[in-house]
């Protein structure tokens, strides 16, 4: 039972906007510090790669985006599932807030994987599995956007675009395996959670240092963007009106 009533007290819109305004500093100090820190250290320090040269150092910024916005994926799929079974309304709130960032993340990771392959590859674009599932990764969090302003009405958006983002969340693994499943230009994962990673120590250090950056950067913002949501939805509750007013 204290564990129901611990689920049912996160699914609060107020406890949960009081809760997360003492996370935000924790989320915001060190995500700046490792982003800024790992970028200067990876683009600065580390030594040229022996094939790519100093083309390679574009993968502290790639990786990241990449990866984090997988996760967000996930993370907005899950929010979706809880959503959908006990109609939990922060559950929606997460779910529309994680859209634009993911997307945006998306975005970068085309982008700069564009300008890692001009001089890699000798082109700006390839169709090939990971880029193509990448890209389908981008359009799904462009259809959420767009799916939930179709709806007026915000409960009947909330219930369709929690459909589209469990659905879509298949195309995940698809990203992830495609350079074992089908032809690629992509090499194999270079950082293994079992098993050795293949990528230098050297190389990796700063890595992992931007990759935990990223994710710290989305906790944040997405926070900032549950808490304006939270503060819209619920601007004619009492607690809200209060907040406002300082009393």
């Amino acid at each position: 039972m204290a564990n129901w009533q611990w689920f049912h007290k996160w699914g609060s819109p107020r406890w949960f906007y009081q809760f997360s305004g003492r996370l935000l500093p924790w989320l915001a100090i060190p995500a700046l510090l490792l982003l800024v820190g790992g970028c200067v250290w990876g683009l600065a320090f580390v030594p040229a790669d022996f094939k790519q040269g100093n083309s390679f150092r574009i993968i502290y910024i790639h990786v990241p985006a990449a990866a984090v916005a997988m996760g967000g994926y996930m993370l907005m799929a899950t929010a979706a599932a809880i959503h959908l079974i006990w109609r939990m309304k922060l559950a929606a709130i997460v779910m529309k807030s994680a859209a634009p960032i993911g997307a945006a993340l998306t975005f970068l990771a085309l982008l700069t994987g564009a300008v890692w392959g001009k001089p890699t590859w000798g082109t700006w674009w390839v169709w090939d599995a990971r880029i193509t599932s990448v890209l389908i990764l981008f359009f799904l969090y462009l259809g959420l956007i767009a799916l939930h302003q179709a709806f007026e009405n915000r409960d009947a958006a909330a219930r369709a675009c929690a459909v589209l983002a469990i659905v879509g969340a298949v195309n995940i693994p698809i990203i992830y395996w495609s350079v074992e499943w089908w032809y690629s230009l992509h090499q194999p994962a270079s950082i293994k959670f079992v098993g050795e990673s293949t990528i230098h120590p050297t190389m990796l250090r700063p890595l992992m240092a931007t990759l935990s950056g990223m994710y710290l950067f989305f906790g944040w913002v997405l926070l900032l963007f549950v808490r304006a949501e939270i503060i819209e939805r619920e601007k004619n509750t009492r607690w809200v009106q209060a907040l406002v007013s300082g009393k």
